[in-house]
């Protein structure tokens, strides 16, 4: 399995006219992808590499501080959006049966004006990068779902119906900064990985590296590793998104695997997790009830608290 790569230059942020044609290209190249893959690389988006450095540099001056600096933008300390701010290392399990992954990440789910952001010296321009880029992200995945759309024969509009209110405290969708520290692979628990094996929660993932380490399961249920490609966004398939379509686009588990020994190299990425709004009603869209009905909130709700159950 090798994961494909579209070209979404006729469609680029930067791009105001895009022919029908050009659309159905598209829309027949991500059908493509998503139905046998699951993932997909998207070349000439319109997010540049220096904006992605820019969110990837103050990031990591956030996450190099000592914990007490950080410690009052702890996930769970906005009242409003409880999935909002810091996570500190072997918090998460996204494995459930393995010990806690060895990464931290801020998580940014709320654009509300009374949001506390970190901003002390170096980390000035955190609110505004951080915001900025939500937004470029925000509306990449719109077009990309207005595509989806259009490939599964459905009113392209459908899917932007549902995601109205991303950016605000009614929407899930969050812009996670994850920052992977140096391992030593020796004092590692047993089980233990940067990012234990899990498919996504909501609609699709925008996935910005700046290295190797992912690995994506394929049809056989064999892991293999994803490529790095200087300026394209991995895109997948969540799993709401696999239930609205009663299974033709498939959400598919990956991870992040310990370094090799002897490697002290950190990673990062980006991940912008799109969700429909809170009270959007996923149902499947050919009528076949092969999932039952669930909202979108309540079916984050449920996985984020297999996410942090307690260890």
């Amino acid at each position: 399995m090798s994961i494909p790569v579209v070209d979404f230059g006729a469609y680029s942020l930067t791009e105001k006219d895009v022919t029908d044609e050009q659309l159905h290209s598209l829309s027949k190249e991500l059908k493509s992808a998503f139905t046998e893959v699951g993932f997909v690389f998207l070349k000439n988006s319109g997010i540049l590499r220096e904006e992605v450095d820019r969110v990837m540099d103050i990031s990591k001056k956030f996450f190099l501080q000592p914990d007490e600096l950080k410690q009052p933008f702890s996930r769970k300390c906005f009242a409003n959006s409880p999935n909002h701010g810091w996570v500190s290392m072997e918090t998460e399990r996204l494995n459930p049966s393995r010990p806690g992954d060895l990464k931290e990440s801020f998580n940014i789910t709320s654009l509300h004006p009374d949001i506390k952001w970190p901003s002390s010296g170096a980390l000035s321009g955190f609110q505004e990068i951080h915001t900025s880029f939500f937004q470029h992200c925000k509306e990449l995945s719109l077009r990309v779902l207005r595509v989806m759309a259009l490939g599964l024969a459905l009113d392209p509009d459908v899917f932007l119906r549902a995601h109205s209110l991303i950016g605000t405290d009614v929407n899930g969708t969050t812009l996670r900064s994850l920052y992977y520290p140096p391992v030593n692979c020796e004092k590692a628990k047993e089980g233990q990985l940067r990012c234990g094996e899990h498919s996504d929660y909501g609609s699709i993932t925008l996935l910005f590296q700046s290295s190797e380490g992912l690995q994506v399961c394929n049809r056989s249920g064999e892991f293999i590793s994803a490529p790095a490609i200087p300026g394209a966004i991995l895109v997948n398939i969540a799993d709401l998104m696999q239930r609205w379509t009663s299974d033709q686009l498939i959400s598919v588990r990956h991870r992040v695997l310990l370094p090799p020994v002897g490697d002290s190299s950190t990673r990062q990425s980006l991940a912008f997790f799109v969700h429909p709004d809170d009270e959007a009603l996923i149902t499947c869209f050919d009528g076949s009830n092969k999932y039952p009905p669930v909202t979108s909130g309540a079916y984050l709700v449920e996985r984020l608290s297999e996410t942090y159950v307690k260890m």
